[in-house]
């Protein structure tokens, strides 16, 4: 839930600086990108971070080299969250970011099945992973447009 609330949060706060006069952010598709970013830089770092040996317990038994695959999304979050932020790259990069969140989803469907945790508490639920990932590729899509 806390990349949720982290995009939520940059969404609302990408607006109210575009509502004050930051002509980049004066619009609701802008500052969705915004959010989207800061939310991939979030979860690009868990990569690395404190959370990396959870992260790796998650990738399913079937996938090679764990270590590797949680590096390589990673990285692929860090740079489409940057990528999303330039203008230029922006559509690539939701599309691309779109494109990694469907092929992560088994992780995170193996991750609830298994008990798996992340910083001591359980993997997010599906009930609530679902939806999530509908919403965060939804949004993807629609600032890819």
């Amino acid at each position: 839930m806390v990349p949720l609330v982290v995009m939520l949060v940059a969404i609302v706060l990408s607006r109210a600086a575009g509502a004050i006069g930051l002509a980049s952010l004066d619009s609701w598709h802008a500052a969705t990108r915004v959010g989207l970013a800061a939310m991939f830089l979030l979860t690009g770092v868990a990569h690395f971070n404190r959370l990396r040996a959870d992260l790796i317990r998650m990738v399913p038994r079937q996938l090679p080299n764990p270590g590797a695959l949680v590096t390589a999304t990673g990285v692929a979050e860090l740079l489409g969250a940057v990528g999303l932020l330039v203008p230029m790259t922006a559509r690539l990069a939701a599309v691309g970011l779109a494109v990694l969140l469907v092929a992560l989803f088994p992780a995170n469907i193996y991750a609830a099945r298994s008990g798996a945790t992340l910083a001591g508490r359980p993997a997010t639920p599906l009930r609530w992973r679902l939806p999530l990932q509908i919403l965060w590729i939804a949004l993807l899509l629609w600032v890819a447009i």
